[in-house]
């Protein structure tokens, strides 16, 4: 008589069969950025350990965090590439490949909060706005400034994304996390907006490259650089600032900090109040007897 282990384990099908495989699961459906650092942090770390995903040790995770630090890495590429290896391995737990989450224990540095270095003032902002000459790049500074995008948004725009709203408009964009968001757009803005479109379809990309396409995030990154160097800031500023200086300005001219959490896409308030204590409007010390 012949049987068989019909044990809830054995019926369990095989969601991985190599550890590149796992790999190629981990990183699927993740937006181009992401998934192209996790790719390099993955391999980086692979190469450090050289074994398979079964046989790496809490000792092992740990020499490779210690060979980051002795690399005068930033703090924060240190706590990315750790943060990517404790995901995949707590993938592939989860998945039953791995048979203990081997990288659960290992401790992440601590960071420094350094969004106030990042925040511009309005002044700057509007410099970089001012001394925009071509109308596609303004639009696209005004674009990130009035609503907080990010600059994977922007650069997937179609003109069917926007609508008009009376003399104003709105932009919706399939945000970060699978959400779609509509957000309004000032008068001011949109007028300038709807001057770039034309007699052109709705499929058509709103920022075009030279070649029709859409502009790509390098290309969108480089026209904010450029507009903050011509402005003379002397920061890397980078696409990102400008969606932290609609957050903190807003929130500095009264705007609710629960409106500003939807126009920005964040899952919980307590992200958007970062921004204010970040760049707080008084401080106790203002109350001391100190003349």
């Amino acid at each position: 008589m012949v049987t068989t282990d019909q044990s809830p384990r054995s019926l369990q099908p095989q969601q991985a069969n190599s550890d590149q495989h796992l790999i190629e699961l981990w990183l699927h459906g993740r937006c181009k950025n992401t998934l192209e650092a996790y790719e390099r942090d993955a391999e980086q770390f692979l190469d450090h350990v050289a074994k398979p995903l079964h046989s790496i040790t809490l000792g092992d995770l740990q020499g490779f965090a210690d060979s980051l630090f002795g690399q005068e890495l930033k703090p924060s590429s240190v706590y990315r590439k750790l943060s990517s290896v404790k995901s995949l391995f707590a993938f592939g737990h989860r998945l039953g490949y791995l048979p203990f989450d081997t990288a659960r224990p290992l401790i992440l540095p601590s960071l420094p909060n350094e969004l106030a270095e990042r925040i511009l003032e309005e002044t700057e902002v509007l410099r970089m706005i001012a001394l925009e000459n071509n109308p596609r790049n303004k639009a696209i500074l005004l674009t990130f400034y009035a609503g907080g995008f990010r600059v994977s948004e922007v650069s997937a725009l179609k003109w069917k994304h926007l609508q008009s709203r009376d003399e104003a408009g709105q932009i919706t964009v399939f945000a970060k996390g699978g959400k779609t968001n509509s957000v309004l757009i000032p008068a001011a803005v949109w007028v300038q907006l709807v001057a770039l479109r034309g007699d052109v379809s709705g499929e058509l990309p709103v920022f075009r490259s030279r070649k029709k396409g859409h502009l790509s995030e390098c290309q969108i990154w480089r026209i904010v650089r450029n507009a903050a160097e011509r402005a003379g800031i002397e920061k890397a500023v980078s696409c990102h600032w400008l969606r932290h200086a609609h957050a903190s300005h807003s929130l500095d001219r009264g705007a609710p900090i629960h409106l500003v959490q939807q126009t920005l896409n964040h899952s919980s308030v307590a992200t958007t109040s970062k921004y204010l204590h970040a760049r707080p409007n008084d401080s106790s010390g203002n109350y001391l007897p100190l003349g």
